[in-house]
C-alpha cells in the first residue's frame, strides 16, 4: 500500500475564503487568516510544500485591538537613509493604510521561510464591502465561536441533548446490528 497522502490536484485545490474583519480582534482574525493561508486546516498539510487557500478580507478599516493599542502601538520601518526610521501610531494608520495593518499582522504570523512571500501573495486586503473576487469565494467566515477543531462551540444543555440524542440513535443501531447478526447466525445454522 501506498504511504503517498495527497498527491492528486484535487488535494492541492485552493478555495477562497472571506472574512469580514468590522469589529473582529486584529490578533485573534490575523492567526485564522495565517493558518490558512499555510494551509494547516487542511489534513494534507506539510511544511515544506504550499498547500495554503487564498483569504479576501473586507471591512478592514473596522477591525478592533484591545486595550491602549488604538493609541500606543507603533509600526515603524526604516528607510536605508541615515535618520530615516519612520514611526506611525495604530490609529493613523488605521486611516491611512488600513489594510496594511492586516497584512502586517498575518505577516508577523508566518514563518519566516522561502513559502512566506507566496503565501502572503494570496491574502487580498480591502478596506471596505467592495472586492472584485466575489465570484471565487466559497468559504465565509462567520462570527460564531470556533473551538480548535473550527466546530462551533455548544452550550452545556446542547451538548447534554446532543449527547442524549447521540445514545438513543447508537442504541439503536446496536440493537438493530444484534438482530441481524443473530438471523444470520441462524440463516448460516439452517
Amino acid at each position: 500500500m501506498s504511504q503517498a497522502i495527497g498527491n492528486t490536484a484535487l488535494a492541492y485545490a485552493r478555495v477562497w475564503h472571506l472574512v469580514d474583519a468590522r469589529q473582529r480582534i486584529l490578533g485573534r482574525m490575523a492567526t485564522r487568516i495565517a493558518t490558512t493561508l499555510m494551509g494547516k486546516h487542511k489534513p494534507i498539510y506539510d511544511p515544506a510544500s504550499d498547500c495554503g487557500d487564498y483569504v479576501v478580507v473586507i471591512n478592514a478599516k473596522e477591525v478592533i485591538v484591545t486595550g491602549k493599542k488604538a493609541e500606543q502601538k507603533l509600526y515603524r520601518h526604516h528607510t536605508g537613509y541615515p535618520g530615516g526610521l519612520k514611526e506611525i501610531v495604530y490609529k493613523d494608520l488605521q486611516e491611512k493604510k488600513p489594510d496594511e495593518i492586516i497584512r502586517k499582522a498575518v505577516s508577523g504570523m508566518l514563518p519566516k521561510n522561502k513559502l512566506r512571500e507566496n503565501r502572503l501573495s494570496r491574502l487580498y486586503v480591502f478596506p471596505d464591502e467592495e472586492n472584485p473576487y466575489e465570484q471565487n469565494i466559497t468559504k465565509i467566515y462567520d462570527k460564531t465561536l470556533i473551538d480548535q477543531f473550527g466546530l462551533p462551540k455548544l452550550t452545556k444543555s446542547e451538548k447534554r441533548k446532543k449527547f442524549k440524542d447521540i445514545k438513543a440513535i447508537t442504541s439503536e443501531v446496536v440493537y438493530k446490528n444484534k438482530k441481524e447478526n443473530k438471523e444470520n447466525i441462524e440463516n448460516m445454522n439452517k
